[in-house]
């Protein structure tokens, strides 16, 4: 009889906890620059009543900006985590930068979150960040909701926004809402699916009131429902054969559908208000708890067993062993070094051990801190569900996996872009140069985007990241945080190197001490990769030709002479090198030889491939009255820009273009002079595309001296 209490006892503890989780949401707001993320995130937690007054971007008081950088500049830089409650549910909740230099910290945290909210600015629309985030969130398949912000400003279009969010973005956005007024008139929103009217007064602490539709509101509010009905039944079986039928449909019915389309990604819900007068925030908080997932609502994850190299699932329930990604690392100046967890499965408590499986390492978990921006509480555990940091982990880096020891799992990392711009820096004294290594390794492991090297030739420390912006922070970063001072030199262009034609060359190290010698003989095989194919080693060696221990020698000197190609002295990629034959003595060669072999071969093949420079190319978007247009079109045209179209919206001209990351250095200025300051531009990285000869030889010759 104890033994049947027991289990009736544990199983309701259980299903308790399956309950917890089903009111857990783990969400990311991200969005194109000044689309308004951070005043909308600071809206939530006001409303959650999670803080008692609202911040303010422009006066550097936003909670969730809390670096001084981001303060100063009025931008988001780094991903900030928070959570708070909304109906009897728990809001995690991670605020994105939406400027593209920090694109890695949008990439790390849609790897991690179940749902998101994409913020759109309803006079300018789909921005060329709100694309970028858009197909990252689309290669993680994250169920989102959109809110259409800034509705009360001059020129705000609801609709026309939704119709760029399905041309543009090719998405299916149902509207929940349209608005009552516009513009300055904006009050309020009309839910379509409750059929029934909000009106927001004015200041943050007034709550909604609930009106009848207006009379002059009825036709388009019953044409819109309809509409939105129709959609959904499109996308949901269930709801598809009432409405065949023509019955009726009621609000429930019409929720659950929605609710089951947007999990599955197949409609997008559309909601609008205006986060800077507080209009609409409370019916998006609902949305996020009726639309977006739970953790139970996500398939389970998925990994790999490092024991058998077999595929291996975590269920997402607190009785399921542990597993948790590591996807950002912070160096706090008051506990140390931070590392921001995603917890997939099971419970790890204080001083438990977990197995690091990426780099075969046992490591002890020591204090759990839940995260409110750069605040923190201390936790005694964390379960399935949770975004929390631990204190402790001194090995674990970005996109490693944590886990239980007996029961390993490693989950699919994260992968981010390379640097596309680079500065050189020296430091001023020689304290300077003794605290300058630390500092940058402590940068490096907080953000993967950058990278940095010391030349010996020119005793110079190059740092690389992903813009004039981003280049700008870590400097500032290492004078402020790191009391590192330092000459900065101008940017440079991060080029590249790749080869044009398939070729064959051999590599013959050979050289003839005292006693034993060096031999490694080796012939290569290098192609061209598609864009984007990075480096792939071919190992085609018959069998006992070159002994298996030397095999890895080759690939490592390989790789070592692809870190500077023959042009101008750049890394070379999208190369696939196939080992196809050789020769080694049984007394002379060592993996020394043969890594010399495959570097030598590697450096010969690609001077008889055809080599050529690649820059990487722009996807510029300008924003510009059009009294400005042809002056902003013929500056473009001199930087070697290629315009793709010229759109009208609103009052604004849009240029569309590509442009040579080499030409833009200088272009805010530039662009500001030309438009007396009212044309406005942004500006990501597209793809690499290979350099005009005249240019290519201008930019050998510099190298060379």
């Amino acid at each position: 009889m104890v033994d049947r209490k027991v289990c009736l006892a544990e199983r309701e503890q259980i299903m308790v906890r399956a309950l917890l989780l089903e009111r857990v949401r783990n969400i990311g707001i991200i969005a194109h620059i000044d689309a308004g993320k951070t005043t909308v995130t600071e809206l939530i937690l006001y409303h959650t009543g999670r803080i008692y007054k609202v911040g303010q971007v422009d006066e550097g008081t936003a909670v969730m900006d809390w670096m001084e950088q981001e303060r100063e500049r009025g931008i988001t830089i780094t991903a900030a985590a928070t959570s708070c409650e909304w109906a009897g549910h728990q809001i995690n909740i991670i605020d994105t930068p939406g400027h593209v230099d920090f694109t890695a910290e949008v990439e790390r945290s849609l790897r991690v979150i179940d749902g998101g909210v994409v913020v759109f600015d309803a006079l300018a629309g789909v921005e060329p960040q709100s694309e970028t985030v858009w197909r990252q969130a689309d290669s993680y398949r994250v169920p989102r909701i959109c809110f259409v912000n800034k509705m009360d400003r001059v020129g705000a279009d609801y609709f026309a926004t939704v119709q760029m969010i399905k041309d543009r973005l090719r998405a299916n956005p149902v509207p929940l809402q349209m608005p009552l007024g516009a513009e300055a008139s904006f009050k309020g929103v009309i839910d379509l699916v409750e059929e029934k009217a909000w009106v927001f007064p004015e200041g943050p602490d007034a709550e909604p009131e609930e009106v009848p539709i207006p009379e002059e509101y009825k036709d388009a509010a019953a044409h819109y429902r309809e509409k939105l009905i129709e959609q959904v039944a499109e996308n949901d079986e269930a709801l598809m054969g009432a409405y065949v039928e023509g019955e009726a449909i009621a609000a429930p019915e019409i929720k659950a559908a929605l609710r089951r389309a947007t999990l599955s990604t197949r409609v997008v819900p559309v909601l609008c208000g205006s986060a800077v007068k507080s209009k609409g925030i409370q019916p998006m908080l609902d949305a996020v708890v009726d639309y977006l997932p739970s953790p139970l609502d996500v398939p389970p994850v998925q990994g790999i067993d490092p024991r058998t190299g077999k595929e291996s699932f975590r269920e997402a329930s607190d009785e399921a062993p542990f597993s948790a990604l590591a996807f950002k690392i912070v160096s706090d100046p008051f506990v140390g070094r931070l590392v921001y967890l995603r917890v997939y499965s099971g419970v790890a408590r204080t001083s438990s051990q977990v197995l690091n499986t990426a780099r075969e390492r046992k490591e002890r978990l020591g204090r759990l801190l839940q995260m409110h921006a750069n605040r923190r509480d201390e936790v005694d555990e964390i379960s399935c569900g949770q975004i929390a940091a631990a204190v402790g982990l001194k090995s674990t880096f970005t996109g490693d996996t944590i886990c239980d020891p007996a029961k390993p799992i490693i989950l699919e990392a994260i992968t981010f872009p390379e640097p596309v711009i680079s500065v050189a820096i020296e430091p001023r004294t020689k304290a300077d140069q003794d605290r300058i290594g630390d500092a940058l390794n402590k940068l490096a492991d907080e953000d993967p985007t950058f990278k940095s090297r010391y030349e010996q030739d020119t005793g110079q420390t190059i740092l690389s990241g992903m813009g004039e912006l981003h280049i700008d922070i870590i400097v500032d970063r290492l004078v402020r945080e790191h009391k590192v001072n330092a000459k900065i030199g101008k940017p440079q262009v991060a080029y590249k190197e790749t080869i044009t034609i398939p070729v064959r060359a051999e590599g013959n190290f050979v050289r003839q001490t005292g006693g034993h010698g060096q031999y490694g003989h080796v012939w290569l095989e290098l192609g061209p990769m598609e864009q984007g194919g990075g480096f792939e080693f071919v190992n085609k060696i018959p069998g006992g030709v070159i002994p298996k221990q030397y095999i890895p020698a080759v690939e490592q000197g390989v790789r070592e002479a692809m870190e500077s190609g023959v042009l101008a002295g750049y890394p070379i990629i999208d190369v696939r090198v196939t080992l196809c034959d050789g020769r080694y003595q049984r007394f002379d060669s060592s993996e020394l030889a043969f890594k010399m072999g495959g570097s030598m071969a590697l450096r010969e093949a690609v001077r008889k491939a055809k080599p050529i420079l690649l820059e990487p190319i722009m996807k510029l978007e300008v924003a510009t009255p059009k009294e400005f247009l042809g002056d902003i079109i013929s500056d473009l045209n001199a930087r070697r820009a290629r315009v793709e179209a010229v759109e009208l919206r609103v009052w604004t001209h849009i240029i569309r273009c590509f442009l040579p990351l080499a030409e833009s250095f200088g272009y805010a200025t530039d662009l500001r002079s030309i438009s007396q300051g009212r044309a406005t531009y942004s500006m990501e990285f597209h793809h690499y595309q290979e350099v005009p000869k005249e240019q290519a030889g201008q930019i050998s010759a510099k190298v060379r001296g």
